[in-house]
C-alpha cells in the first residue's frame, strides 16, 4: 500500500482532506475540517507510527480567515504579558508566524493555545522568541524565508519526492570516504554514500590554511557532479564545520541541509563575517552573499530528537552535543536498521553553565566517528571550578597593578560561557565592578542565543524565562561605535572581549596592537589556537610578531610586554577522560572512527579506546583514518 492509501485509510474521514503534499521531509494533509482532527492528537500520533515519518496538518484555504480577522482574533486569544510584535503570514502553507517576547504564553499549555488559534482562524501558528538583545540575522531570517517562499515551497516539494520515494538499491555497499579533518583540525567534511544516497556530514573551511586546496575539503576527489548529493548535515555553526557550505551551492549544489534553527543563524552571521573579512583583507571571497543567501533558503531545521526522513534509507537525529548554541551530534538509521552511525561532530561529555552534556540516548551504534581535539595522553583538562578560580585570580591580580585584560575568544558558545562567568563572579564580589566590553561578533552571537533558551542548559533557561538573563549584565558594554572602543583602549581597568579567538583577524587584533607593549595587561586565552594561527604563535612564547595591515599598509613587528595566560578549562571541547567516558556508554559495536584532531592526538585516543574495548563483548575496531581514505562500513 503506498503512502497516500495508508493515509486514507487511517484518517477520520470527517477531518476533508483536500490535499496531501510531501514537503521536504514532512507530510503535509491540507484539511477542510482541521478541527475534527485536532480535538485530539491520537489521529497525528498513529498516523506517524503507520508511516514512520512527521506528519503536519494544515488548513485548507478555502477556509482560513482573513489576514486582518486573523490578527483580530490573535490580539483577543493571546495574553498582552506575552508582548507580541509582529505577524507575518505564509499563504502556501497556511502558517502564520507570531514573533512573541515571551512565545510561551502564545503557545498555552500543552500547545493548547496554539490548537484554538487553528480552529478559530484556520491558520497554523508558528511562534517564533523576539530576542532581548534586537538580533538583525534573526530578523533578516524571516525575511530571507517570507519573501522567497514561492521557491522554497517548490524546493521543498521536490525534496519530498525524492525522500518519499521507495527504494532502488537496497544491499548496496556503505561507504564513507573523508574530504577533510582527519589527521588535522579544520574542514571537517564526510562523504556517506549507502548506494541509493549520497550525503555529507559537515562542510567546513580551515581560515589559517595558505591555500584555497587546504582550505577547502577536497571536493575535487568527489566522483560525481554535485547536483547528484542527496543531502548535506551540519552539526555546528563554527567555521570549520559548515564554513564551506555556500560554495556548493555556487558551484550546483541546490538540494536539502539539515540543521538545527541556531545553527543556522549563527551559521549565517559567521559566513557573512568570513566573506567581510576575506574582503578587507584584500582577497577574492571563494563565495558571496548571495550563495550564503541560497544556502538559507535550502535549510530544512530539526528539533532534537526527532526522527527525520532525509532520503529513502536514512532516517536522522540530531540530539544536543554540549558544544555551543544548537550544536548536535547526528544519528543515522540507515536501511531501517541495517546500520547506524553516530557522528560526533565537535562534543562536549560535560555540564558547563551554558550547555547541557552532550545526548547518549541512542538505541544502537554500530559506529562512532568521534573528535579528539583534546585526545592526547596528556589533555587532561582542570575542573571547571579550578579554572574559573585561576581565570578570577589573574583579572584580579592584572587590576591591582593598573592594567586591562585582553579576552581573544570564539563568538559563539565560548564567550557566552565567558560572560556568564563573569557576570556570577562580580555578582559575588569575586570580580570588581568595571567594564565589560564586548566587541565583534560577540554582540550579534549573544543576540541569537537570547533567541533561542530551549537549546541552552535548564539552569540558563530558566533564567531567561523568569526575566533574570545573564547577558544583560549592567557591566556588559556593547561596542556598537568606534567611540566605545577607544573608550575601552584608553579608560581604566576593564576587560575587553573580542573576535577573534584564535587572533586570525577581527577587532581584537587592533585591541592587542594597543596593549601587547604595556606589562600591567595580561592577555587570557580561553580556546584552543590552532597551528599557523596568531594565537599559537604567542601561546608559544613569542616575544615579538608582525601583523599585516589593509592591503595599502606594509606590515608593523609589535613587542609583547603584557602577561599571556592560557585556560583549558572553558573548552567546549571533551578532554580524553570525557571523549573515553562518551565512547563507553554509546558502546558502538562495530567501528571506531578518529577525526578532527592533531595526528599525535588521534593516534594516542585511539590506543586508548583500543585499550579499553579490549574487555567485554563488543570489541569494536578503533581506526585513525586519514582524508580521502575509502572506508567500507558493511
Amino acid at each position: 500500500m503506498n503512502i497516500r492509501n495508508t493515509i486514507f485509510a487511517n484518517f477520520p474521514p470527517e477531518g476533508e482532506i483536500n490535499r496531501i503534499e510531501f514537503e521536504g521531509p514532512e507530510i503535509a494533509l491540507y484539511c477542510k475540517n482541521p478541527v475534527a482532527v485536532f480535538s485530539s492528537d491520537e489521529t497525528v500520533r498513529k498516523l506517524a507510527k503507520v508511516l514512520k515519518k512527521r506528519v503536519v496538518i494544515r488548513s485548507d484555504p478555502t477556509i482560513r480567515k482573513s489576514q486582518d480577522d486573523t490578527i483580530s482574533i490573535l490580539s483577543e486569544l493571546i495574553p498582552k504579558e506575552a508582548e507580541v510584535k509582529n505577524y507575518n503570514f505564509n499563504e502556501d502553507t497556511g502558517d502564520v508566524i507570531v514573533e512573541a517576547l515571551r512565545p510561551g504564553i502564545v503557545i498555552g499549555t500543552g500547545g493548547s493555545m496554539l490548537r484554538e488559534v487553528l480552529i478559530k482562524t484556520g491558520w497554523r501558528p508558528v511562534v517564533v522568541r523576539v530576542p532581548e538583545i534586537r538580533s538583525g540575522i534573526v530578523s533578516s531570517m524571516l525575511r530571507v524565508l517570507t519573501t522567497g517562499k514561492e521557491y522554497r515551497q517548490r524546493f521543498l516539494r521536490d525534496v519530498g519526492e525524492r525522500i518519499h520515494r521507495p527504494p532502488v538499491f537496497t544491499n548496496s555497499a556503505l561507504r564513507l570516504v573523508p574530504l577533510g579533518a582527519f589527521g588535522e583540525v579544520g574542514r571537517s567534511c564526510v562523504l556517506l554514500d549507502t548506494g541509493e544516497t549520497k550525503l555529507l556530514l559537515d562542510c567546513g573551511v580551515k581560515p589559517e590554511a595558505s591555500r584555497l586546496a587546504d582550505e577547502f575539503p577536497a571536493f575535487d576527489a568527489l566522483d560525481f557532479p554535485l547536483e547528484e548529493l542527496d543531502a548535506v548535515i551540519i552539526c555546528h555553526a563554527h567555521m570549520d564545520h559548515q564554513g564551506a557550505l555556500p560554495y556548493l551551492f555556487k558551484y550546483g549544489y541546490r538540494g536539502p541541509v539539515y540543521m538545527t534553527t541556531p545553527t543556522r543563524d549563527l551559521m549565517v552571521l559567521t559566513q557573512k563575517d568570513y566573506v567581510e573579512l576575506r574582503q578587507k583583507l584584500g582577497d577574492t571571497p571563494p563565495y558571496g552573499l548571495e550563495h550564503i543567501r541560497k544556502a538559507v533558503q535550502h535549510t530544512v531545521p530539526i528539533d532534537w530528537g526527532d526522527v527525520t526522513d532525509i532520503s529513502p534509507d536514512v532516517k536522522l537525529s540530531l540530539n544536543g552535543a554540549g558544544h555551543i548554541l544548537g550544536s548536535s551530534v547526528a544519528h543515522l538509521n540507515i536501511g531501517e536498521g541495517r546500520y547506524n552511525i553516530l557522528y560526533t561532530s565537535d562534543l562536549k561529555y560535560g555540564q558547563t553553565r551554558l550547555l547541557d552534556k552532550a545526548s547518549t540516548n541512542f538505541p544502537r551504534v554500530d559506529c562512532l566517528i568521534t573528535e579528539s581535539t583534546y585526545g592526547g595522553r596528556t589533555n587532561l583538562m582542570p575542573g571547571r571550578r579550578e579554572a574559573e578560580d585561576k581565570f578570577v585570580q589573574i583579572i584580579r591580580k592584572t587590576f591591582s597593578a593598573g592594567g586591562k585584560v585582553l579576552i581573544p575568544t570564539l563568538a559563539v558558545g565560548r564567550a557566552q560561557e565567558i560572560m556568564m562567568i563573569i557576570a556570577e563572579r562580580i555578582q559575588s564580589n569575586d570580580v570588581p565592578r568595571v567594564p565589560v566590553y564586548t566587541d565583534g561578533m560577540i554582540l550579534e552571537s549573544t543576540a541569537i542565543h537570547t533567541a533561542y533558551p530551549e537549546f541552552l542548559s535548564l539552569a540558563v533557561k530558566r533564567k531567561i524565562y523568569q526575566g533574570d538573563n545573564p547577558f544583560l549584565h549592567e557591566e556588559f558594554v556593547r561596542v556598537d561605535d568606534s567611540s566605545k572602543r577607544e573608550e575601552a583602549i584608553l579608560g581604566g581597568p576593564s576587560i575587553i572581549m573580542s573576535t577573534s579567538g584564535m587572533m586570525t583577524g577581527g577587532p581584537v587584533i587592533e585591541y592587542f596592537k594597543e596593549m601587547a607593549q604595556d606589562e600591567r595587561n595580561a592577555l587570557i586565552f580561553v580556546n584552543y589556537q590552532a597551528e599557523g594561527t596568531l594565537g599559537r604563535a604567542i601561546l608559544r612564547g613569542a616575544k615579538e610578531v608582525t601583523i599585516p595591515g589593509e592591503p595599502s599598509v606594509a606590515p608593523k613587528t609589535y613587542h609583547i610586554k603584557m602577561e599571556i595566560h592560557n585556560i583549558d578549562g572553558f573548552s567546549g571541547h571533551s578532554d580524553r577522560m570525557e571523549l573515553v567516558r562518551y565512547a563507553s556508554v554509546v558502546r558502538p559495536t562495530r567501528k571506531i572512527l578518529i577525526n578532527h584532531g592533531e595526528p599525535s592526538r588521534s593516534a594516542e585516543l585511539a590506543r586508548e579506546l583500543r585499550r579499553y574495548f579490549s574487555y567485554g563483548h563488543d570489541r569494536p575496531e578503533v581506526f585513525t583514518p586519514e582524508n580521502l581514505d575509502g572506508i567500507r562500513l558493511a
